[in-house]
């Protein structure tokens, strides 16, 4: 900083001095010359002076505003958005052309239409509340509004999820979901005859770990059957990729009024995979054993569904199942069937989905079924966070 102009102005000065001696020569002296040299030492002397007073300035400045940053309120960190909220509703009428009993009809129907609202909270790290109400629209029948379908208080935390209320069984979430692919209110269509969708008065539990699923849950309705469990399903699920895996299994009590007659032992198992090139293959089946407080009473059956979807493109699905049923009944009683069903569908957009179906029931001592459905879906969902 001080070498750079102390040389300049030597060089100017000496350089003026040499003009100077040199252009008059006859009238410079001495005395004159060394007057010049005193008074480029001054100007050194006094530049570097001001050098330093211009360090000592900006020195003061920095300093100033050091102070003045650690003075400043340190900034809270914002608060992270823990609170979820979603309301949503479906919307899934159908018009249908049934052949039912040596009887033709034609008749709109509803596809299991519904709303709900489920909220959730993170109250401490790694733990959430979670509360989920779910109701029902039946558009076949005046547009009732009120069935309930899921109302039920969750906590979780790294130890797993607790849930009391009606919700879904392991024995719905671990089997039947994943071949409950149809736009039908009766799908799965063997499964349907006579498992279970929701269960009230159950309290479930869940932990993941990796990618295993343990489930576990009771129903406790004291006012009718077993007062101590009327239900106790367990199931172990596997899920990696597009493949699922699971096995399961339920007793439950049986009731003619309020009194247990017996009770169902049903084992289960179910295979799914979703493979990239935009086919699905997924199968549940079921044992199930008929225990009753009479002997003769005792019976076995199955259900069997197998359903496969298959992406023609962006917009285009066409979808395949079939199903066998049977309940071990005798001749007279048997209401055994299997059949098959065939739906294509168009989605032009997320949330809006259209159909036609075919549907055939073949019985073994009832009348067959068939039916011909189109029908339209209409989702929405709202989600905020805060």
């Amino acid at each position: 900083m001080r070498v750079f102009p102390v040389l300049l102005l030597l060089f100017v000065s000496f350089s003026s001095v040499t003009f100077s001696v040199k252009s008059a020569e006859s009238e410079t002296t001495l005395s004159e010359l060394k007057r010049q040299i005193e008074q480029l030492q001054q100007q050194v002397l006094a530049l570097e002076k001001a050098q330093e007073a211009e360090k000592l300035r900006q020195a003061s400045v920095a300093k100033q505003v050091q102070v003045s940053e650690e003075a400043k309120p340190e900034t809270m960190p914002e608060k992270p958005l823990n609170n979820t909220l979603r309301v949503y509703a479906t919307m899934r009428p159908t018009l249908g052309y049934f052949d039912e009993d040596a009887e033709s009809f034609w008749d709109v129907r509803d596809a299991l239409s519904h709303a709900g609202i489920k909220a959730t909270n993170e109250f401490m790290p790694g733990w959430t509340a979670e509360l989920h109400g779910e109701w029902g629209i039946d558009i076949s029948n005046n547009g009732d509004f009120g069935k309930a379908r899921r109302a039920y208080v969750a906590v979780g935390g790294p130890y797993g999820r607790v849930a009391v209320g009606k919700q879904r069984p392991p024995q719905y979430l671990l089997i039947a979901e994943y071949v409950d692919i149809f736009n039908h209110a009766n799908s799965p269509f063997s499964y349907d005859a006579e498992g279970i969708f929701f269960v009230d008065n159950m309290v479930t539990y869940r932990l993941q770990t990796g990618g295993f699923s343990w489930m576990a849950a009771s129903q406790f309705d004291g006012d009718s059957g077993n007062s101590s469990a009327d239900m106790v399903n367990l199931g172990l699920g596997y899920d990696q990729g597009g493949f699922h895996g699971a096995v399961s299994y339920l007793v439950q009590d049986t009731l003619e009024g309020d009194l247990t007659t017996g009770e169902d032992e049903v084992w289960a198992v179910s295979l799914a995979h979703d493979f990239s090139n935009g086919l699905y293959l997924a199968a549940a089946y079921q044992d199930k054993t008929y225990q009753r407080d009479l002997i003769s009473q005792e019976r076995s059956g199955h259900t069997l569904d197998v359903s496969t979807a298959y992406r023609l493109s962006e917009q285009f699905r066409v979808k395949l199942g079939y199903f066998d049923f049977d309940d071990g009944r005798s001749t007279l009683l048997s209401q055994r069937y299997d059949g098959y069903n065939t739906t294509f569908e168009w989605l032009p957009d997320d949330n809006l989905r259209f159909h036609i179906e075919y549907l055939t029931k073949n019985y073994d001592y009832l009348s067959d079924f068939d039916s011909w459905s189109i029908g339209f879906r209409y989702d929405f969902a709202k989600d905020w966070r805060f």
